[in-house]
């Protein structure tokens, strides 16, 4: 029996080997490539090998797997060869397949709405705290940014007296716009104030349709009541409130956080950094944050920079400290303070991998749990900092962020990863490869640009679109995805664009992988673009893709779009632009609610990887056709990154069409004469 048990144990031992991921076809970033072989020959199990040992649930990938109920789940697979005749799928409560999918699809949008409205949320009250001088820690530090939200919040910049008027207090601004904010979240009556930032015609297309947000928190909890089992079960009426609170996220709580923060810690101006694991340093104290709220990091920044804390680092046998970040909030402290990114989402835990990460702080949103296992293979020391966002692993260190002692959080923080250096082991392996890169472009900015400080506009942008030279804007945003190669859709899906004249507007983590591809720099538009956009790069000065920040700073993109259309010449609305977006590949619930509230605001936006509406055509086919007709935007799908793009180019082209400005025009020096004419 001996002798028969004996193969059978090799077989199954054989049969349990773990399969891996060819780092190859992992990612098309070397620096990565290096660390998924090291993880690999050290035994550490990664994303990426787990992606290839776990496949996903077909059914849920097509959105038609409900669990609302213990009934449940309820599965609806679409039949291979389609639906023919009646669509008799039903749930044992007779909930049809589009009810399903609308019901899933808006529970998603409510969860990325959420999360970055609680973003908003968090800044909004630490605005308040420094509005209130409650906190010496935060600072109004962009008066400018401030008197120019406050009159969109509702709040006077101006007092007469005397009949003279007269400048008021910037501490009662502050104040009250802090108040003003926070009410944005529960106020019992009326509607979100920012959506009258919106295009005249976009607020009422919002109006005329009923899907003006009341306050941000109320549309989140509505879809989750509606969500409930036996509530509603008509696809067209959820999806009613899933835009509700897509608005919401987009032109509220996102919106909010953004101006908030550009306030309190500055509006971000074009600057000059580093991106990829090479902008660790070996001899220095690497200290990587990693995350979404700057409220935390812009302190360990600032404490980071303290002499004596340089001092203290040097004295442990480092020659300075070395700050990085990862996801947004490298996004945040990119943008503001020239800091390098180390990687996007995806490659999160190769980081620590290096052998050289010290210390890496953690806040909200997109931290992988299996960061504290490999953090158990190395002396890194795995900080948590909110009170939402714990992990159960014992060698996770959590130190509570308290924005009334903010300074001195973060400067336990650092010196807990100065102190942790010297425990390093010979392990260290830091990849060489890193990309400069120009970020920290704006509404702002981007009008000084193209007008200077005096005629700072948005007709020279709408000019070279409608001369040729510019085909269009291109919005390419969003996550990493383990289901497709390692930014190989983020870069390919933008290089086509540039190539074809469309200039890039980007944010997360696709401006980080366009910068680990070297793509944000002026010098690449001479090498990447079409003749057109090349030409206005080499004269503005500019990357052909620009960087405007994080996840919530895609209200950046809508702002942009709406000076777009205040400048004149391509139409009345953000549906009339030859402009489209993307997320080749997205992965978070917040991608969703982005995603949405870009087509309901009017732009044609295409998803790479997969969209959870495949399994229910009919409601698949009302996101898209029903909802250009509505608002002019619609959803697509397609992951194939160069097909992915020429959707994206088509629609530009349809666009240009409609405006009429699709055949090329004869160039023509006018003389002071005509010009008056023209004006006339």
């Amino acid at each position: 029996m001996a002798e028969i048990k004996k193969p059978v144990a090799k077989a199954a031992a054989k049969a349990a080997a773990p399969k891996l991921a060819d780092p190859i076809a992992a990612t098309i970033d070397p620096a990565s490539q290096q660390m998924i072989v090291r993880a690999q020959k050290m035994g550490i199990d990664t994303v990426f090998d787990r992606a290839v040992a776990m496949k996903p649930c077909n059914i849920g990938v097509q959105g038609i797997c409900c669990k609302n109920c213990s009934m449940g789940p309820c599965r609806l697979p679409l039949p291979k060869g389609g639906i023919e005749g009646e669509d008799t799928r039903k749930g044992l409560c007779g909930a049809t397949a589009n009810t399903i999918a609308a019901r899933n699809f808006i529970r998603m949008i409510a969860g990325g709405a959420s999360a970055h409205s609680d973003h908003g949320r968090c800044v909004a009250e630490v605005f308040l705290s420094a509005a209130r001088k409650e906190t010496e820690a935060y600072k109004i530090k962009d008066t400018n940014k401030l008197l120019q939200i406050a009159p969109w919040l509702g709040v006077a910049i101006t007092v007469e007296e005397d009949g003279e008027v007269k400048d008021r207090d910037i501490d009662e601004i502050a104040l009250e716009v802090a108040e003003a904010a926070m009410n944005e979240w529960g106020k019992p009556e009326g509607e979100l104030l920012y959506l009258k930032r919106a295009p005249e015609a976009l607020y009422e297309k919002w109006k005329k349709n009923g899907v003006l947000p009341r306050n941000i928190d109320r549309e989140i909890v509505e879809i989750m009541h509606r969500t409930h089992m036996g509530v509603d079960q008509d696809y067209k009426n959820l999806m009613k409130q899933g835009t509700r609170a897509a608005i919401a996220d987009g032109w509220g709580g996102s919106m909010l956080a953004t101006d908030l923060q550009d306030v309190l810690f500055g509006t971000p101006y074009p600057l000059q950094s580093e991106a990829n694991l090479g902008v660790m340093k070996e001899d220095h104290v690497n200290i990587v944050v990693h995350g979404h709220e700057p409220v935390l990091s812009e302190m360990i920044v600032a404490v980071a920079q303290k002499p004596e804390i340089i001092e203290y680092a040097k004295s442990k046998g480092a020659k300075g400290i070395q700050l990085s970040g990862i996801c947004c909030t490298a996004n945040e402290i990119l943008q503001r303070h020239g800091i390098p990114s180390a990687t996007t989402f995806l490659s999160q835990e190769l980081a620590i991998i290096t052998g050289a990460c010290d210390a890496m702080v953690v806040d909200i949103q997109c931290i992988m749990q299996n960061l504290a296992n490999v953090a158990k293979c190395f002396h890194t020391k795995l900080i948590t900092t909110h009170p939402i966002a714990k992990m159960e692993q014992d060698n996770v260190i959590h130190i509570e962020f308290d924005e009334h002692y903010a300074l001195e959080d973060a400067e336990k923080i650092v010196k807990m990863g100065i102190d942790n250096f010297q425990n390093r082991g010979s392990e260290v392996m830091i990849p060489h490869q890193k990309c400069t890169q120009i970020a920290g472009f704006g509404v702002e900015s981007i009008q000084y640009h193209l007008g200077g400080t005096f005629r700072g506009t948005y007709y020279t942008l709408n000019d070279n679109i409608i001369n040729g030279r510019i085909r269009g804007i291109g919005g390419v945003v969003g996550c990493n995805n383990a289901r497709t190669r390692h930014n190989e859709a983020h870069v390919e899906v933008v290089k086509e664009l540039i190539k074809n004249d469309v200039i890039v507007l980007t944010t997360g983590c696709n401006g980080i992988a366009c910068a680990m591809a070297g793509l944000l720099t002026p010098e690449s538009a001479a090498v990447h673009c079409g003749p057109g956009l090349a030409e206005v790069c080499e004269v503005v000065g500019i990357p052909p893709v620009l960087h405007l920040g994080s996840c919530v700073d895609n209200s950046r993109i809508l702002l942009a779009a709406t000076e777009v259309v205040k400048a004149g010449g391509l139409g009345k609305d953000i549906c009339d632009l030859p402009a489209a977006g993307s997320a080749p590949e997205w992965m978070s619930e917040k991608a969703i609610s982005i995603g949405h509230y870009f087509v309901v605001s009017g732009v044609y936006t295409v998803f790479g990887v997969t969209l959870p509406t495949s399994g229910a055509p009919v409601f698949h086919d009302h996101i898209s056709k029903d909802y250009e007709k509505i608002y002019g935007g619609m959803w697509d799908i397609e992951p194939d990154p160069i097909k992915h793009a020429q959707l994206m180019i088509a629609h530009i082209d349809k666009k240009r069409k409609e405006l009429g400005i699709d055949k090329a025009r004869e160039r023509v020096l006018m003389d002071m004469a005509d010009r008056q004419a023209l004006e006339g």
